[in-house]
């Protein structure tokens, strides 16, 4: 298996789909391949990738923090699924809006665009969520799966009004530090030199190195609930250590067994995508976890090139790190990331 996926990477990077990647395989709990590939940066100069490299993961911020933290306000009965999202904020009671529930934002079926381009408007994190509050809704609530940045930004505000605590903060010291995850949160000041670099930036006249390549959130000050989350393979190994042991790290119990059984149940079976609580299910249709992983197979992916999939049928987990956008938004990982999980998933 290895010299497989080492070939395949390189053969990757040696076509520019990606610079470089970090992946990492296990089957319980037991890592069988941890394996360092090509460059974190290839512009202005090369710089060689390492187990080290600390990553922007885009959208896997939506399953590593915002759903950690709903799972953990649903654990304390701060609050529950079926809750309608105006209940906590007031505001978003609007334009076809009145009936989503917390279970509508996290499966992604709200009916809520989308994305939208809010950094064109230099608008803060205030600002975006009046905008989402006032927007139209673009589809009937509950008719269709729409992956929707949106809803992940309105769960990262529902966290902060039902806690008083910043979101940032509650993550850190609910989630991330019980994980011994030191490695892993919102506006990193390590030294430059350990970033896996994103895309260039007219306004830094340079590739980001710690700054969030999600436009919106870099406008919202780093830190939103859809992305801005900075990790490297050894904490989120950690993380999906504890998910893999039903919320349990160290013999400590961080999230009940019973929320990370219902975040993997089926939301969306009358979709060609499938979603649970915030994970990406394997679905009928295209799945980024490829051809071999079971049914009740879940994961996430990131913008960035980051993935994170779980087959719970042989207990196997792959962790995928790219920063693909280096080189641009052409979508060359759409296609990588399934060839990868077929080549790994053979073996098993």
């Amino acid at each position: 298996m290895r010299q497989q996926v080492l070939d395949f990477l390189n053969k990757e990077i040696e076509r520019e789909h990606i610079p470089g990647a970090v992946v990492q395989v296990a089957q319980d709990g037991k890592v069988l391949l941890e394996e360092v590939v090509g460059f974190r940066a290839v512009y202005p100069e090369k710089e060689a990738m390492d187990l080290q490299t600390v990553f922007d993961l885009a959208s896997l911020t939506k399953v590593v923090a915002t759903l950690p933290a709903i799972l953990k306000l649903l654990d304390t009965g701060d609050i529950h699924l079926e809750d309608d999202v105006h209940y906590f904020l007031p505001a978003f009671k609007q334009k076809g809006k009145e009936n989503i529930t917390v279970k509508h934002l996290l499966t992604h079926t709200s009916g809520l665009t989308s994305h939208q381009p809010f950094y064109e408007k230099e608008l803060s994190a205030d600002k975006v969520l009046n905008e989402i509050f006032t927007d139209e809704n673009e589809i009937p609530v509950g008719s269709k799966v729409v992956y929707s940045d949106l809803g992940f930004i309105t769960l990262y505000k529902i966290v902060e009004e039902v806690t008083g605590i910043e979101f940032s903060k509650f993550v850190s010291e609910e989630i991330f530090s019980p994980l011994e995850m030191t490695e892993t949160g919102f506006n990193p000041s390590f030294p430059e030199s350990r970033y896996a670099a994103t895309e260039f930036s007219e306004d830094i006249d340079d590739y980001k190195r710690g700054i969030v390549h999600d436009e919106n959130t870099h406008a919202m000050g780093g830190v939103s609930g859809h992305a801005g989350l900075f990790s490297t393979v050894g904490d989120l190994s950690k993380f999906a250590e504890m998910i893999e042991q039903g919320g349990i790290y160290k013999g400590k119990r961080l999230l009940s067994e019973r929320s990370l059984e219902i975040a993997r149940e089926n939301y969306t079976p009358w979709d060609t995508e499938h979603r649970g609580l915030g994970w990406h299910l394997q679905s009928p249709n295209f799945s980024p976890c490829g051809d071999y992983f079971s049914e009740g197979s879940y994961g996430h992916t990131g913008f960035t090139g980051t993935s994170i999939w779980f087959d719970p049928e042989i207990n196997l987990r792959i962790i995928l790190l790219t920063n693909r956008v280096h080189f641009g938004r052409k979508p060359h990982i759409i296609r990588l990331r399934p060839r990868l999980h077929n080549i790994i998933r053979s073996y098993f």
